[in-house]
């Protein structure tokens, strides 16, 4: 059964509905702080807004990563810095040696040291990866992987031949003074091959650092240029609402009336 209204009661229902969808509009709005929600609300802003959201997404795992490659790099420089401290004490040994009638026991504390290197840089991993050891870390820059970084050393330990850094060290042989000598002329190769390796190490951690820096303020940018396609402006959405809950109630009072003006008519018969 269909219900007859007058032309001023459907003129009336028909402003309150519109002004009920515009106030769950804006009440949308209010309580996303979005006036873009959907591809519905504006096409182009929604998916521009979109692929500044997605592109910061995926550099924020890029940044991760350049995080964790710097934690690598210092876990190598830290092992470096290590060594150079066995490596001292060992340059010590040889030269108090020279002067020692106490060889025997120099020796083996010499080779003990020379052990301690081979397993501090084995110790120097993190993560899996241990530039001391050999291995090679790549860092990707950009969101598709294609901007890299390949960070690696020589192999920084010492093995059972006695390879420091390129630089052989002969296990502790203080019969002469020419050995002695010797073995404190091996010791200052090795520490010259690990300060060019820590050098370089140092380029990777800075080149690495700059890139993360770069990230953050790229991901900051992308993210506040998507804000701006879709954020609404809650003080012109506040007062919105506000009018549009007076245009409401003012509806709401046509809407009585022209009902109380049917009313009068039946009052005739």
């Amino acid at each position: 059964m269909s219900i007859t209204l007058t032309a001023g009661m459907r003129s009336n229902l028909t402003a309150l509905q519109t002004t009920n969808d515009l106030m769950e509009l804006t009440q949308n709005r209010l309580s996303t702080g979005k006036e873009v929600n959907t591809a519905l609300d504006d096409p182009v802003n929604f998916f521009k807004a979109k692929d500044h959201s997605d592109r910061a997404s995926d550099l924020e795992a890029k940044k991760d990563g350049m995080a964790e490659s710097i934690k690598t790099i210092e876990a190598a420089d830290t092992g470096i810095e290590a060594i150079y401290d066995l490596l001292d004490q060992m340059e010590s040994l040889a030269s108090a040696a020279k002067t020692s009638d106490n060889t025997g026991d120099l020796q083996d504390q010499y080779d003990k040291l020379m052990t301690q290197i081979s397993t501090l840089a084995l110790d120097s991993k993190y993560g899996g990866n241990n530039l001391m050891n050999g291995d090679t870390i790549s860092v990707e820059f950009d969101e598709s992987g294609d901007h890299t970084l390949n960070v690696g050393t020589k192999n920084l330990s010492a093995t059972t031949a006695g390879i420091v850094a390129g630089a052989t060290l002969h296990g502790g042989n203080f019969d002469t003074q020419e050995s002695m000598s010797s073995a404190i002329t091996e010791i200052d190769a090795a520490v010259s091959n690990l300060r060019t390796e820590a050098q370089k190490l140092a380029s990777s951690l800075s080149t690495i650092s700059i890139r993360e820096d770069f990230t953050e303020s790229m991901i900051n940018t992308l993210e506040t240029g998507a804000d701006d396609l879709t954020l609404a402006d809650m003080n012109e959405e506040g007062a919105n609402m506000l009018m549009l809950q007076t245009r409401q109630q003012l509806g709401t009072s046509s809407l009585s009336m022209s009902s109380e003006a049917a009313q009068s008519v039946l009052q005739l018969f």
